[in-house]
């Protein structure tokens, strides 16, 4: 176990995560093992990946025939699959959680992305999907949309868990820990217990360098060469930057009370982390942004490129002021990150909408086959 990369990287204050689940994990004893050899921390899940997972296997085949034998509607067959997914996984996790008094061992499931833009929707699917799970270390996950904001904050207030996602910029980051932060202390100014409460803040990482590197690419054709030296730079550097304002914003008198009173800080989590450009190393994501209070939720080929070559050693606060000179060059070459990361939450929030309506039409045609067989 020494000598693997991921087994290594809780010793240096970063928990590995895997952005996956499928029900053969669980019943196969995958997640057991990856938790025993490789020191897996928590599982995060989204409607792209349950979408490809039903679609995609004979895991659900039982599920389902039990589900329509008895004549269940869309939404019990929707928990049927994919709450039980998450709860059976939560389980397997909670030696974790128990381990770790709380601080880790999660595993998230999405509020319904249709509600991206209603705060009342998502505060009441969110405590829905939490009373049915029943389990303390799941997290319930959450658009940092500016609806999505004041859900974050009440769902803290009552004691729910909550995985801040499509995050890209650190000005919607710091809005984020402000909601966090106001949960914890409406929690607390009402007699409630905080030690319990957990949260990540959900960066996207790789996504930023794909539509930046675009960017530079047209830049750079249309007679500034100089841009394209900043390809691949924007998202590491974004990141370093989230992870400068995280240890600001978690330090001084307004946190030290929250931190008496038994809270937890939010860890910033660096998601899309599997490399778009075949150009880039594969561990790309993961080298570069390893530090104490940090997740990495890595998808399957990431994971296993990192078990296999990658290099567990502190990176994350290698070189601020190189990070914060790639994003002034961004800014001289005519890139607005401000526009870019508008842009890519839009695209987020669409892309999540639309694989939720593709699971749920894939339920649907499943449904029929097995009604039908």
């Amino acid at each position: 176990m020494a000598s693997n990369p991921l087994a290594q990287l809780s010793k240096l204050g970063q928990s590995p995560w895997y952005d996956q689940m499928t029900r053969s994990l669980v019943t196969q004893g995958t997640l057991k093992q990856m938790i025993e050899e490789d020191g897996l921390r928590g599982l995060t899940s989204n409607p792209t990946i349950f979408e490809k997972a039903i679609s995609g296997s004979k895991d659900y085949e039982d599920a389902l025939k039990a589900l329509v034998g008895r004549g269940a509607e869309m939404n019990e067959i929707y928990d049927g699959l994919v709450v039980e997914d998450i709860a059976s996984a939560a389980d397997v996790f909670r030696t974790v959680y128990d381990s770790t008094n709380g601080t880790d061992g999660f595993c998230s499931i999405e509020v319904s992305p249709l509600l991206a833009h209603d705060t009342a929707g998502t505060v009441k699917e969110a405590k829905r999907l939490h009373g049915k799970l029943a389990r303390p270390n799941v997290m319930i996950k959450v658009p940092a949309t500016p609806e999505g904001l004041p859900a974050i904050e009440e769902l803290i207030s009552e004691g729910i868990s909550v995985n801040v996602t499509l995050i890209f910029s650190v000005d919607v980051y710091a809005k984020v820990v402000e909601a966090y932060l106001k949960g914890l202390e409406k929690r607390v100014a009402k007699g409630g217990a905080v030690d319990r409460v957990a949260s990540v803040a959900s960066f996207f990482v790789s996504r930023i360098d794909s539509a930046v590197d675009k960017k530079l690419d047209e830049i750079a054709k249309a007679g500034r060469p100089e841009a394209a030296e900043l390809a691949g730079k924007a998202a590491i550097a974004n990141a370093k930057l989230a992870y400068e304002k995280f240890q600001q914003l978690f330090s001084g008198a307004r946190w030290e009370k929250l931190a008496k009173a038994g809270a937890h800080v939010q860890r910033p989590l660096w998601a899309s982390t599997g490399t778009k450009n075949p150009k880039y190393s594969d561990v790309l994501y993961i080298d570069t942004l390893i530090g104490p209070d940090t997740v990495n939720t890595m998808p399957p080929a990431t994971y296993d490129a990192f078990r296999d070559h990658g290099k567990a050693v502190v990176t994350i606060t290698d070189d601020l002021k190189g990070a914060h000179q790639i994003f002034d060059r961004l800014k001289e070459i005519g890139i607005d990150l401000t526009a870019v990361t508008e842009e890519l939450t839009v695209a987020g929030v669409k892309s999540f909408a639309d694989s939720y309506n593709t699971l749920i039409a894939v339920i649907e045609r499943r449904r029929h086959e097995v009604a039908h067989v």
